[in-house]
């Protein structure tokens, strides 16, 4: 088996940095998202009480 070129081995190198990167960019970002839950009946019934006072 050959030796492996140093250059071969710097971009190796670089791909994983920015593949590693890359991965926690995108996992902060749905870390930080906080999930849909549903409204309790007493925030669904606020809710509409506000859409319906907007329209009369």
């Amino acid at each position: 088996m050959e030796t492996l070129n140093w250059g071969y081995i710097q971009l190796g190198l670089v791909a994983l940095a920015f593949g590693g990167l890359q991965i926690w960019w995108i996992g902060s970002v749905f870390w930080k998202r906080k999930l849909a839950r549903p409204l309790s009946e007493g925030e669904f019934r606020k809710a509409l009480e506000r859409i319906w006072e907007k329209r009369t």
